[in-house]
């Protein structure tokens, strides 16, 4: 399952540095470099050490990690809801991605102009929610005027559910909330608004793009962000993005390691940030590993076995049978598949076992 994050915010705040410090960013599989699918469009590996752990244990022909979309959506400024700018092809540009990175400057430098003349990431936060809200807005009025009579006059029970799921958002889009404080409880609910494809229902992740001695500890602007953030139950992630492209540049990894450790971290912030986007949409990896490749797997956390089978081919979940399923700590602690039968070690689990971030599976099916 492909996952696609785009990266948004006011000019001048870092995106593009951004954006190019995931395309030079070099995961530890060197047979999937970044590619560039479009001039804002890129795919790049989530990395995962567990990867080449497994790699040293089997010998593989390859490895293959999981990947994430990320695209560069520029253009978006004040009365984008309004078509101001590149308005609506880029609020297209969001509605096709997942979840959204969303960019706020958190430096000081005369020497790069912000738009609005002075650093202020609560504002310019604002300024996108607003324009995200008020398009949003305009989809929840537009099929709640089309919704509304069915749900009051005929007998159509999905009808009475989506007017009463737009009514909720009227409300909190009316009041200058974002779609995501929404909450809903019941699965039919939830599928319904899903459909409804609204920007701000979308996970976000709020990026402070700081300076360099702000990188560890981070800054008074990143403060004021954590608390808004905080609010709305999004995440913040604290990165500087110059830093980033340096450390981009450099060919081997215990020079970017080394450059690392001198400021105070312990993995680069692009790594951070694809894990942080991973787990963002309650996502998780399920790993497979033989002589021909050793391969990460996206599925949804709670998927049962054979979901996370169809994630390999549909006709492993049509046909499911069973499942062989390994620990990983197992598998490692003791050097691989055949000593972890051995041992016990090897579970066969059913349709309802509930796969395990980590969970080594090989999966029986019979179409």
């Amino acid at each position: 399952m492909s996952l696609k994050c785009g990266i948004v915010g006011l000019p001048n705040v870092g995106k593009s540095t951004l954006f190019n410090c995931l395309s030079n960013a070099k995961a530890q599989a060197a047979n999937f470099p970044f590619c560039t699918i479009e001039p804002n469009l890129g795919v790049i590996t989530v990395p995962d050490e567990r990867l080449n752990v497994l790699a040293e244990l089997v010998n593989p022909e390859r490895i293959v990690p999981t990947t994430v979309e990320i695209v560069d959506i520029a253009g978006l400024v004040k009365g984008a809801s309004k078509g101001e700018g590149l308005g609506n092809k880029f609020l297209g540009n969001i509605r096709e991605c997942d979840a959204i990175i969303h960019v706020l400057r958190c430096f000081d430098d005369d020497n790069v102009v912000h738009v609005d003349g002075s650093v202020d990431p609560i504002r310019d936060k604002e300024i996108i929610d607003l324009e995200l809200q008020l398009k949003d807005l305009e989809t929840v009025e537009q099929r709640y005027a089309k919704v509304e009579k069915a749900a009051k006059t005929g007998g159509d029970r999905e009808a009475k559910s989506l007017f009463e799921i737009l009514k909720r958002y009227k409300e909190a889009l009316e009041q200058g909330k974002s779609a995501r404080t929404v909450v809903f409880e019941n699965k039919d609910d939830i599928k319904l608004a899903k459909e409804l494809c609204l920007l701000t229902a979308k996970p976000v992740l709020y990026v402070c793009n700081v300076d360099e001695q702000s990188a560890v500890n981070g800054n008074r602007y990143t403060e004021l962000v954590e608390k808004a953030a905080k609010e709305e139950g999004a995440e913040i992630l604290v990165v500087a993005a110059k830093i980033e492209s340096d450390i981009a540049e450099f060919e081997s990894m215990d020079e970017k390691q080394m450059f690392l450790e001198e400021l105070g971290l312990k993995e680069s912030g692009v790594s951070r940030l694809i894990k942080s986007a991973y787990r963002l949409l309650n996502l998780q990896t399920f790993l497979t590993a033989g002589p021909q490749e050793v391969r990460a797997w996206t599925f949804t956390k709670g998927w049962k076995a054979p979901q996370c089978a169809g994630v390999i081919h549909s006709d492993f979940e049509k046909g499911f049978i069973r499942a062989e399923v390994i620990k990983y700590d197992d598998y490692v602690r003791l050097k691989g598949e055949t000593a972890c039968k051995e041992a016990g070690k090897m579970s066969v689990e059913g349709k309802d076992y509930i796969v395990q971030d980590g969970d080594i599976m090989h999966f029986r099916f019979n179409v």
